[in-house]
C-alpha cells in the first residue's frame, strides 16, 4: 500500500494553506449603498501601500461616511497611474477618468477596466492581478448584459449594474524579469503559500507517486486520467481533451 500522496496531503490543509498573518486585509472596492446607485461620491486616495503575497500595490482610500459622522477606510487594488492625495470618484454619475468606479453599462466599448464585479455587488473578483486588465466588448440595454473581455482572453458576459474601475491594475511587467536564483523563488512562494520547490513524479519512489520508480525516470504509462479517478490516482493531464503540442496557426475565437 503507498503513501498519502501530495495532492492528497494539500487537500487537508495543514502546511499548505495560505500565509495570512503578514496581509493587510482583504483589497475591495466599496459597499454597494444608494450613494453609488443614484449618483457619486468622493474618496482621497491617503498612500499606496505593499501587500504581503500580492503583486499588485494598494491603495488606502479615505471615504466620508454616508450614513454616520466619520471616515471609511477602504483597500484597493490600485490601477497604474494613482497617485498619493488624487481624488477618486464612485457612483453611476462618475467621470470615465482613471481610478474612477461606476457601472460597466456606463462605460464605452473598448474601455480597459480592473476591479471588475462578476455580481453587483460583490466588491470586484476579476481582472485583479498586477497587470491585469478587462476590456469592455458590447453592451446589450434592452436586457441589462454587457460582454467583456478577461485577462485569459475568454469572453464573459455580466450584468451591466456591475461595477468596475476604469484603467489597468498597477505593477504591470513583475514576472518578465527573470528569476536568477533559487532565493528569489523562495521569498517569492514563503509569503504565498507552500507550492515550492515542486518535486516531480517521476524522481520519486514508487510508494510516494504514481509516476516513481524504474531504472529510468520515465512513467511507464499513459500521463492522462480520467476526471473520476480516485485521490491517490489522481496525478498528470486530468480529463485531457487533447495532448501535445499544438499545431498550425491557431485561430483566436471571434464572437
Amino acid at each position: 500500500m503507498g503513501k498519502v500522496i501530495r495532492g492528497q496531503r494539500k487537500g487537508r490543509g495543514s502546511v499548505f494553506t495560505a500565509n495570512t498573518c503578514k496581509r493587510n486585509g482583504p483589497a475591495k472596492i466599496r459597499k454597494l449603498d444608494f450613494a453609488e446607485k443614484h449618483g457619486f461620491l468622493k474618496g482621497v486616495i491617503k498612500k499606496i501601500v505593499h501587500d504581503s503575497g500580492r503583486g499588485a500595490p494598494v491603495a488606502v482610500v479615505n471615504f466620508r461616511d454616508q450614513y454616520k459622522y466619520g471616515l471609511r477606510k477602504e483597500r484597493i487594488v490600485a490601477a497604474e497611474g494613482m497617485y498619493t492625495g488624487q481624488f477618486i470618484y464612485c457612483g453611476k454619475k462618475a467621470q470615465l477618468a482613471i481610478g474612477n468606479i461606476l457601472p460597466v453599462g456606463e462605460m464605452p466599448e473598448g474601455t480597459a477596466v480592473c476591479n471588475l464585479e462578476c455580481k453587483a455587488g460583490d466588491r470586484s473578483t476579476l481582472a485583479r492581478a498586477s497587470g491585469n486588465y478587462a476590456t469592455i466588448i458590447s453592451h446589450n440595454p434592452e436586457e441589462g448584459l454587457t460582454r467583456v473581455r478577461l485577462p485569459s482572453g475568454s469572453r464573459k458576459i455580466v450584468k451591466s449594474n456591475c461595477r468596475a474601475m476604469v484603467g489597468v491594475v498597477a505593477g504591470g511587467g513583475r514576472p518578465e524579469k527573470p528569476m536568477l536564483k533559487a532565493g528569489r523563488a523562495y521569498h517569492k512562494y514563503r509569503v504565498k503559500r507552500k507550492c515550492w520547490p515542486v518535486v516531480r513524479g517521476v524522481a520519486m519512489n514508487p510508494v510516494e507517486h504514481p509516476h516513481g520508480g524504474g531504472n529510468h525516470q520515465h512513467i511507464g504509462h499513459p500521463s492522462t486520467k480520467a476526471r473520476t479517478a480516485v485521490p491517490g490516482q489522481k496525478v498528470g493531464l486530468i480529463a485531457a481533451r487533447r495532448t501535445g503540442l499544438i499545431k498550425g496557426n491557431a485561430k483566436p475565437n471571434k464572437d
